[in-house]
């Protein structure tokens, strides 16, 4: 087992924040003074039945841990995923029924285990303990947090000031996520930064029932396709571990450069010296950003489905792409989106594609404008918020980046 300074310093990896990283050390060395395992926690709300790469930053973490010989938990939360998390809302979120949630939750142990060792993942529901609590426990912890701090949070802030409703139940979720942490006496919390709120109710509920609290390690949230919102199935911005290699390979093709670097420092299992010397080489153009997708793509697919699957799907990517005719390089544009959805023209005059919306509606006519390898033949045509492949003519491309 490597010393706790070197622990730290491989959980640190592309962490935001350690709350606190001198008591987290402390735990660290204790570890490793009792040879005692750390018991690792991190919370999945099966709203979803897919897990996506934007939950594998957490997933990765935990391999990590594991790796390093600590105790690992996979929770479920069956029991918060019907309270629904507020995370991040500006409006009351539906919350989800017992059959949806479970439903949801079936596939998460068979995905789970493409990235941790399923021998050695502890996998729990919260609705163990939360189903059992009795009315005279749920008061007992409501009484442990006043509305004033629950109005701390930048979210129900601003909920507040602007009279859209909370319900009573929202308050509850952190609540009960923290009080998940007292049940299963965590040493530490894994968790994006939009669960900073959460994570600390947990350290303080720890206090309250005379544990001593958790420390948390902050992740960052991956941006999905559009390289702008966090990764998200409601969105259509994700890529799903269980999608078909070619999906798979063909979406991580199509990211931004920006994003495929930090999609390597999230999410690719090799050194950070070695994604130093990456960046480097693209910035003084001796490495060429396209191989270096390629490479991404591969690691990615042969870690999910296979080598051999990697390499299939590279060699089909490839003879499809000179099939289309189309180049090596294609420049790419972001663009403002004004709105759910912009009309076609508008895009191709912003982007630079067309120098006005009625040279746009002329080529649109005579059919020479084609987006993702679809004709456009309505002058009319919208398109929500995205990344997209428009051709013009027959050597004209430009990838527009929406946000």
């Amino acid at each position: 087992m490597l010393k706790p300074l070197e622990q730290l310093e491989v959980i640190k990896r592309g962490a935001v924040e350690i709350i606190v990283e001198a008591d987290f050390l402390k735990k660290l060395e204790k570890s490793s003074n009792e040879n005692r395992p750390l018991k690792i926690k991190a919370g999945f709300d099966p709203t979803a039945p897919d897990i996506h790469l934007g939950h594998t930053v957490l997933l990765e973490k935990m391999r990590q841990f594991q790796e390093l010989g600590h105790e690992v938990i996979f929770l479920i939360g069956d029991f918060t995923g019907m309270i629904g998390d507020p995370s991040g809302k500006s409006e009351m979120r539906k919350p989800l029924t017992k059959e949806d949630v479970l439903e949801n939750a079936k596939t998460y142990r068979d995905q789970i285990s493409k990235i941790l060792d399923p021998e050695k993942t502890r996998v729990v529901f919260n609705s163990e303990w939360m189903s059992q609590m009795n009315s005279s426990k749920m008061i007992q912890l409501t009484s442990t947090y006043t509305v004033a701090r629950m109005l701390e949070r930048e979210d129900f802030k601003q909920r507040w000031i602007n009279q859209n409703p909370i319900g009573i139940h929202e308050f509850m979720y952190p609540l009960i996520q923290g009080f998940d942490s007292v049940a299963l006496q965590a040493d530490v919390e894994l968790g994006g930064t939009d669960q900073k709120f959460n994570l600390i109710v947990g350290r303080e509920l720890q206090k309250e029932y005379g544990q001593e609290p958790q420390c948390i390690v902050l992740m960052p949230l991956l941006e999905g396709l559009d390289g702008v919102k966090k990764m998200s199935k409601s969105l259509g911005n994700y890529i799903g571990i269980t999608e078909p290699p070619k999906e798979m390979y063909g979406k991580i093709m199509s990211v931004s450069d920006k994003l495929m670097l930090r999609y390597y420092e999230l999410l690719s299992h090799i050194s950070l010296e070695d994604i130093s010397s990456l960046k480097e080489g693209i910035k003084k153009g001796a490495v060429h950003p396209k191989h270096a997708k390629e490479n991404l793509a591969l690691e990615i697919v042969e870690r999910y489905w296979s080598k051999e699957e990697a390499l299939r799907v590279k060699e089909e990517f490839e003879h499809i792409f000179q099939q289309k005719g189309l180049p090596d390089e294609i420049p790419a544009v972001d663009i403002i989106w004004e709105g759910n959805e912009m009309w076609v023209p508008k895009i191709m005059k912003l982007s630079g594609l067309t120098s006005s919306t009625g040279e746009a509606m002329r080529l649109i006519k005579q059919g020479g404008v084609t987006v993702d390898d679809q004709k456009v033949d309505d002058p009319d045509a919208k398109l929500p918020a995205g990344n997209y492949l428009f051709k013009v003519g027959k050597r004209k491309f430009l990838r527009v980046q929406g946000k």
